[in-house]
């Protein structure tokens, strides 16, 4: 089954693109909260643990700690304050060598990771092997790049497979609608987008131009 996540920390739209039916999660970063209004760091991820989890939507939450103990304190904080009102919560931790560690030790404690920043098919399956939950390629930056994010997906998506690992792929850095549906055509398990991109997958010209033609021909008639 393939999910849509709102790549997004502001609740606003969050509620708007819940209340589309359009979304299965939330996913979030440091760069994506700081973009909210200067405040405290729990009092915001509270408030999206509070609605995601009264809505049943999965939340991801990135550490911002950068050395390996710190990191594993800091998810561990996460995870204990978080997953409690959001049921289905996720801390993420970006690949690297500490990073992999903790990973490693931070699923062995039963905290559900997403490994997150992934360029290559190598970061994805090392970290699924880790333990995360959640590999999250970044999906329009390695095309960018040069990348080939189809062999990407397709590998990992074999490689998981193979070593019946329990582990998701994520494509983040989507930019456009086109971008959504060749994800998950790849076999992105989930993509996460913004809300101006899930909007962009409700609206066609032609749509309006027929809904409107149905609307003048009827009113045509019945008047």
């Amino acid at each position: 089954m393939n999910h849509l996540f709102a790549d997004t920390a502001n609740l606003e739209e969050i509620i708007e693109a819940n209340n589309l039916g359009a979304i299965q999660g939330v996913t979030t970063n440091p760069s994506i909260i700081a973009k909210e209004p200067r405040g405290n760091f729990d009092n915001l991820i509270y408030g999206l643990a509070e609605y995601c989890g009264s809505e049943k939507l999965s939340l991801s939450v990135e550490v911002f700690a950068t050395e390996y103990e710190q990191i594993v304190r800091q998810a561990s904080e996460i995870y204990e304050k978080f997953s409690g009102i959001c049921p289905d919560l996720y801390v993420k931790i970006p690949v690297g060598f500490e990073e992999l560690k903790a990973i490693k030790v931070c699923s062995r404690k039963g905290i559900r990771v997403n490994a997150t920043i992934c360029y290559s098919e190598q970061q994805l399956q090392l970290c699924a092997s880790a333990g995360a939950k959640y590999v999250s390629l970044f999906y329009c930056r390695l095309r960018q790049h040069g990348g080939d994010v189809a062999k990407a997906i397709k590998r990992t998506k074999n490689y998981i497979k193979y070593n019946n690992l329990d582990t998701k792929l994520i494509c983040g850095s989507i930019r456009t609608q086109q971008d959504v549906s060749d994800a998950w055509d790849l076999g992105a398990d989930i993509v996460t987008t913004g809300l101006n991109v899930i909007k962009e997958m409700v609206v066609h010209p032609k749509t309006k131009e027929s809904y409107d033609g149905f609307n003048k021909d009827f009113a045509a008639w019945i008047s």
